[in-house]
C-alpha cells in the first residue's frame, strides 16, 4: 500500500472515531489498522457500544474514490434507512447472512436509542 492510500485510510478511520466520540460512544483506531493484529484484532476501528469494559464492535473502514463500485448500493438504498444485501451462494458454499448498509444518521439514531 502506498503512503497516500495509507494516509487516506488513517484519516477516514480517525473521522469514524471522531463521529462516534461526538455522540459519546468510545471508539479507537486499532494500531496500524489492524495490520499487527493488536490484541488479536485485525480490524480498523473498535467501537465500545456497551462501555469500555465490554467487548468492542470490531469494524472495517473503507474509503472508496467517488461512487465507483458503490453506485448500485447507494442507488438501492435510496431514501430508505437500511439496505440488506444478500449475495447468491457460491457453488459448494453455504449462503451467507445479508450485509447491512445504513447511512450515518440511521446508525447514530440506533446507537443513541440503545443508550
Amino acid at each position: 500500500m502506498g503512503r497516500l492510500s495509507r494516509d487516506k485510510g488513517a484519516r477516514v478511520e480517525r473521522e469514524v472515531v471522531n463521529l462516534h466520540r461526538k455522540i459519546d460512544i468510545q471508539a479507537e483506531r486499532v494500531p496500524l489498522s489492524g495490520g499487527t493484529h493488536y490484541q488479536g484484532n485485525g480490524e480498523d476501528v473498535d467501537i465500545y457500544l456497551d462501555g469500555p469494559d465490554r467487548a468492542p464492535l470490531l469494524t472495517q473502514v473503507k474509503a472508496i474514490k467517488g461512487h465507483r463500485g458503490t453506485k448500485g448500493i447507494t442507488d438501492s438504498l435510496g431514501d430508505a434507512d437500511v439496505l440488506f444485501l444478500r449475495f447468491d451462494a457460491q457453488p459448494g458454499q453455504p449462503a451467507q447472512a445479508p450485509l447491512v448498509v445504513m447511512p450515518w444518521q440511521t446508525w447514530e439514531r440506533l446507537v443513541k436509542r440503545g443508550r
